[in-house]
């Protein structure tokens, strides 16, 4: 600001002063004030909200911790009710930390209620199904049947071992419901639902080509192999079968159904259960027989899911002749006539491809031999499917490949068998 008037001396003024008023420009006046109070007003309404927002998720996380803590007691109460109708050979309880918690009312909601036309199938687990929540994402819901002692057992065993892997051939789980009698387990939806439904569908099977089986081969193994070398886990699934192989969209196999997995130690090879759980027509014999498993016994269930993915056939309902009382068998007997390309499929059959279709159904032989010393493990199979192996060792006969005819009289055992033909699990506990 500049004065170009005249100068007064202020101080020649009475001692009651004069008023002296100064025009200035709006923008040359101290705005220091009220920039303090604009400073002070957004502090505290800032500390206000602030406040607000860690009251609001402190009694958020709170709840979610009381819930898991619920989940948990639920759990291992519901476990100690049904210990005398199952032992569990994984870990001593289940931790749901790494596992999101979904409530009943949101399922409830996404399911219609669990309206009978969004149920996907049953198994021994309970019902299974199809949901979508409120933002779009489509969900399978896998509802634990109150009365089922095994499903109990089955439940624990996914939360234990899903929430711990991660694999592009691996079904994806999103969480869990454990309120009250309820317990649920949530999964990524598969709109083409499991493998067998295409194999053993006169119609569907002509959608799976030579190549298409050969992508869900590589996959399985791929999956396989994770399981029993690259994941935090060892794990030995021990119910591998063509309907717990989910399809995603474009075909791409994901392997499901942990119930009955098992997670090994890291020294650990091999070990016994005096409850074998499985499914008719995959254990391999030391397991169904001694139950003895380890990562063999899953070899063995690949090699007759290969079987049935090059044949088209399922092998716990198939006759073909007196000779032959199996799958196994059959493929035996072609492969001793040198006439194993009668096997494959003939929906998928082309003359360019046989030496390739001929290499799998070899190295399905390698994987079903009777002794699990014979069998190779999985990164050996994934290398000899590849070719990376060129020469393949003769296999061995494999297990179950001789019909026997068993009186009655030597049928008795001191043992308790549950057997069923139908891809419905399979416990047998023996006498000791």
């Amino acid at each position: 600001m500049s004065w170009t008037k005249k100068l007064i001396d202020t101080q020649q003024f009475n001692t009651s002063g004069v008023d002296l008023y100064i025009r200035v420009a709006y923008s040359e006046l101290d705005k220091a004030g009220d920039v303090k109070k604009i400073v002070t007003i957004t502090v505290i309404t800032g500390t206000i909200i602030l406040f607000i927002c860690t009251y609001l998720l402190w009694r958020w996380m709170a709840n979610q911790k009381a819930r898991k803590k619920k989940a948990t007691e639920i759990l291992m109460f519901n476990r100690e009710e049904a210990q005398p109708k199952f032992h569990s050979d994984n870990l001593d309880q289940v931790k749901l930390q790494e596992l999101p918690l979904f409530n009943f009312e949101k399922l409830a909601c996404a399911t219609k209620n669990f309206h009978l036309s969004n149920k996907l199938g049953q198994g021994g687990f309970g019902p299974v199904y199809w949901g979508q929540l409120s933002d779009g994402q489509e969900i399978a819901v896998k509802r634990l049947s109150k009365a089922s002692g095994q499903g109990l057992q089955e439940f624990m065993n996914e939360v234990v071992v899903l929430s711990k892997l991660q694999h592009r051939n691996l079904v994806r789980i999103f969480g869990c419901c454990v309120e009250g009698e309820e317990k649920m387990l949530i999964y990524e939806y598969m709109p083409n639902k499991s493998l067998d439904a295409f194999l053993f569908d006169s119609h569907k099977e002509k959608l799976l080509d030579w190549r298409k089986r050969v992508n869900i081969i590589e996959g399985i193994g791929r999956g396989l192999l994770y399981l029993h070398r690259d994941s935090r886990l060892r794990i030995i699934h021990r119910d591998l079968k063509a309907s717990n192989i989910l399809l995603d969209k474009e075909l791409n196999p994901k392997i499901s159904d942990f119930g009955m997995a098992r997670i090994f130690g890291n020294n650990e090879d091999q070990a016994n259960t005096n409850k074998v759980v499985g499914t008719y027509g995959y254990m391999s014999p030391e397991y169904a027989m001694e139950g003895r498993f380890s990562e063999k016994s899953d070899v063995f269930s690949f090699g007759v899911l290969l079987l049935e993915i090059l044949s088209g056939k399922r092998n716990s309902s198939f006759y073909h002749d007196e000779q032959s009382t199996s799958l196994l068998g059959f493929a035996w007997k072609l492969w001793n006539a040198d006439n194993i390309i009668a096997l494959i499929d003939p929906t998928i059959y082309e003359p360019c491809f046989e030496m390739e279709m001929v290499r799998c159904i070899h190295v399905s032989l390698l994987c079903v031999q009777e002794f699990a010393k014979d069998r190779p493990i999985v990164s050996v199979v994934i290398s000899m499917l590849k070719s990376e192996i060129v020469d393949l060792p003769r296999p061995k006969q494999p297990a179950f490949s001789e019909r026997q005819i068993v009186s009655d009289t030597d049928s008795s055992t001191s043992g308790k068998k549950k057997f069923s033909i139908n891809d419905v699990t399979v416990t047998m506990i023996q006498g000791r």
